[in-house]
């Protein structure tokens, strides 16, 4: 009789959780968007056309560009209406709205940047054509919203069945305001001038910050202040919460700010006498990308490529005459500067004519499931007040003293989506350089192609820096010192520009551009040294080139650095270890050295020397720097190769880093090297085992496609997440930036969430592929149908012909006016 019982309460509970799982199928399924169909909307002047080819790509078609603009907003409202709206609340600073106290310090800095309000201020500076697509495209999102609230579609996303499906209409503002995010997002000289302060706080030998942060090679920087002169005071080894690491924080931890590749071919340089351009944005991974393909037929012509959703333009991609591509240009946009307090009244802070009142508003954030927070927002002449929890500013700020912001994306008058509208519009490449000086925030590398030129240009805005400015913009530097502050901003002539060179090639990795003095030297920190130096043995080692060797420069995974530095690291090991018993620490050292040896650096998921050699040179690093900047070394969480060569051709001095402070005996580099070798043996057999010809760079190297909410619920993680074993590294042109994080220090985090390459040779033979699917619906096919071209290094088509689109249609949505 029990037993019976048993069975029959086994049953009932196996079928009341099958019941339960048809039922969130249910409602989840009920979002998933229909393709084809017509649907009556207003807001439109004509009847609006969406082909979704057999990738999930919308072809756009309309007689007029505002109804082209309000299709592509309900585009990307029907796949990406939860990014787009999780967007918005971040910039608006009200996440904690959905997600409780867990975003609450996020939300506090996002508040204290006031980016939503700087964009809703920036809405009137656009042109006419600019504020009718940005209309168009909210009227677009909201017709999406309309039919969900209408018709019962599930609430648009399955992740609003999880919080708050309240939706408050689209509007212009959001989609500048999440501009303004990516420029938070690629934006990354804020963290390194606490860094370079806190380890000139740490170091002894003031001499030695150049060896650690050393400078990229070239004509040499006037030497810096150490920063204890300019904030008598600041803390040393001070620490704070580590608040990095949520998926939900829009600021990058360093080393994974903005990144990317692009280089393009003069016909002369053509085997077929067009232009070439190939371009991969590297931007931190998530399901789904950020990217949304799409192509849309304005009347000044049809435009295929990269959106954002929530914005109104492609991006990155091509017309029927030109080819623009992004890379972040490392413009150092952003300083840092000492505000002291008056010590009579807190609420005054010094000027160079004397103490001056903040500019001060109320903020309240609302909290699910807590008491709201009231945060005091303080402005100075030179930007927001931010807080000491932030950044680790808190460890570099004097007593009596608060750290201030300057950063060219705080503007109010931002025409930055009027410059990406214009430039979909442009016909040359004269013509694109032109209208891209309305560009402000963030700055950018343009690399451009026409029928018959190349360029590359920078824009963005430049501050305009006193060349008296004591610390260059590198370090915080007193903000009541009149030469320490901004002067306004350069003209757009003075941004780098390079124009049909002699050469026929022209390409950036991220890696310094141009050698200026200071003030016009664009920027002391740059985010490559080592991939510039493979594309140019890829670029130079054939007189001319097509899409294809385009495209295998593109996937490239073999490092510069790992060729480089083994030969100068193990010098003194490769044959010098005597014999010694199978399984023996020396024997297993032996066995390294000799597969290191016979590898020529290629980053192959498939091996296992890329697993080795990273983990030694991870180790390697530890062990130079934890013993003289004590718990400061966690936050170099990344090779950095320069360092490493430096030391080992002990540059300056360089090789005092080898020594070990606390011993009595004098280390030298040789011995750190093994000793480091052993540490990433040790730190290899106890993770992944102990026999090395097993091992597989792919198994660490995943790259980790994580929903940013979905990602974190169990069961419903193995269905958002998508992980893939991925070849490639930190410094190989097919870019996987690691985590650097201790549990999974390569995990591949920071990539090419889009490639693109153009070829006006054969304009439709052109390609493309984003790094997830279109979809943001964990349901839909689309969801990740892209991710396995992207990580088998295949494209799909990038054709400005409908009729192609049209055949091998999923679906045509009409949308009629009503």
């Amino acid at each position: 009789m029990v037993f019976r019982w048993l069975v029959r309460l086994t049953a009932f509970a196996i079928a009341l959780a099958a019941l339960a799982a048809f039922g969130v199928y249910y409602l989840a399924s009920r979002s998933l968007p229909e393709y084809d169909k017509t649907l009556t909307v207003s807001g439109i002047t004509a009847d609006v056309e969406i082909i979704r080819d057999n990738s999930g790509v919308p072809h756009i078609q309309a007689a007029a560009d505002r109804d082209v603009f309000f299709g592509l907003g309900y585009a990307h409202a029907q796949d990406r209406l939860w990014q787009m709206t999780l967007m918005r609340r971040t910039a608006q600073g009200r996440l904690s709205e959905l997600f409780g106290t867990r975003t609450v310090e996020t939300d506090k800095l996002l508040r204290r940047f006031d980016l939503y309000t700087l964009a809703r201020a920036s809405v009137s500076h656009q042109d006419a054509r600019t504020l009718d697509a940005l209309e168009s495209y909210a009227a677009g999102v909201n017709a999406r919203i309309d039919e969900i609230n209408r018709d019962s579609l599930g609430r648009g996303a399955p992740e609003f069945f999880l919080f708050d499906p309240t939706l408050s209409p689209w509007v212009p503002a959001d989609s500048l305001a999440i501009i303004k995010l990516m420029a938070l997002q690629l934006s990354g000289h804020l963290s390194e001038e606490v860094l370079r302060a806190r380890t000139s706080l740490a170091l002894d030998d003031e001499r030695r910050l150049s060896d650690i942060l050393p400078d990229v090679p070239g004509a040499g920087t006037a030497a810096l202040p150490d920063y204890a002169s300019l904030a008598p005071g600041a803390m040393r080894y001070a620490e704070l919460p580590d608040l990095g690491g949520d998926m939900l924080m829009p600021v990058a931890p360093r080393g994974l700010a903005g990144a990317s590749n692009a280089w393009a071919a003069a016909p002369n340089r053509s085997a077929n006498g067009g232009t070439l351009l190939a371009n991969d944005p590297h931007l931190g991974f998530s399901a789904p990308a950020i990217w949304y393909l799409a192509q849309l037929n304005l009347t000044s012509g049809s435009v295929i490529g990269g959106t954002i959703p929530g914005v109104p333009a492609v991006m990155i991609g091509r017309s029927e005459t030109l080819g623009w591509g992004l890379t972040s240009s490392y413009l150092d946009d952003q300083d840092l500067f000492l505000e002291q307090l008056n010590p009579d009244n807190p609420e005054e802070y010094r000027t160079p004519t004397g103490w001056k009142q903040f500019e001060t508003r109320k903020s309240i954030i609302n909290i699910k499931d807590a008491a709201p927070v009231t945060v005091t927002l303080r402005w100075t002449d030179n930007g927001p007040v931010l807080p000491a929890t932030q950044f680790d500013i808190g460890t570099i700020t004097p007593s009596g003293h608060v750290m201030s912001l300057g950063w060219t994306a705080l503007s109010a008058r931002d025409t930055s989506m009027s410059a990406a509208i214009a430039l979909m519009d442009a016909k040359s490449v004269d013509e694109a350089v032109a209208v891209s000086s309305a560009y402000m925030a963030p700055s950018q590398n343009l690399t451009l192609i026409d029928k018959d030129k190349i360029a590359m240009q920078t824009v963005g805005q430049m501050p305009r820096r006193d060349a008296n400015h004591q610390s260059q913009g590198r370090m915080p530097a007193p903000g009541w010192i009149a030469e320490n502050r901004w002067q306004g901003m350069l003209p757009y002539a003075s941004n780098p520009s390079f124009i049909a060179p002699r050469g026929g090639i022209v390409g950036n990795t991220n890696n310094k551009t141009v050698d200026r003095p200071f003030p016009l030297h664009v920027s002391f920190e740059w985010g490559d040294t080592q991939r510039i130096e493979r594309w140019k043995t890829l670029m130079q080692g054939r007189e001319v080139h097509t899409r294809e060797s385009f495209i295998e420069a593109q996937l490239d995974t073999v490092s510069f650095a790992a060729r480089s530095l083994l030969p100068l690291v193990g010098k003194d090991l490769w044959f010098t270890g005597e014999a010694a018993p199978e399984g023996t620490p020396e024997r297993r050292r032996s066995q390294a050295l000799s597969m290191l040896a016979n590898w020529n650096g290629e980053m192959s998921e498939h091996l296992p020397e890329p697993l080795i050699y990273s983990a030694w040179m991870r180790a390697l690093q530890d062990r130079l720097i934890r013993d003289d900047i004590g718990p400061l070394a966690d936050k170099y969480r990344h090779v950095e190769p320069l360092f490493i060569e430096r030391v080992f051709r002990n540059i300056n001095g360089a090789s005092a880093w080898c020594d070990i402070k606390q011993s009595s005996a004098v280390e030298g580099c040789t011995d750190i090297a093994r000793l480091a070798l052993d540490d990433a043996l040790i730190w290899i057999g106890e993770t992944y085992g102990t026999t090395l010809e097993s091992l597989r760079w792919g198994d660490a190297h995943q790259a980790t496609h994580d929903h940013q909410v979905l990602g974190e619920v169990p069961v419903l993680k193995y269905f958002t997440n998508i992980r893939q074993s991925t070849s490639g590294g930190d410094f190989t042109l097919l870019r996987g930036k690691t985590s650097g994080k201790p549990e999974a220090p390569f995990l591949n985090v920071h990539g090419a969430g889009y490639r693109g390459v153009y070829d006006f040779a054969d304009p439709d033979s052109s390609v493309f592929v984003i790094s997830t699917g279109q979809s943001g619906h964990f349901l839909s096919r689309h969801y990740d149908d892209l991710g396995q071209l992207w990580r088998r290094g295949e494209y799909i088509p990038m054709s400005l012909d409908n009729d192609l689109a049209r055949a091998a249609s999923v679906g045509i949505t009409r949308l009629t006016l009503e």
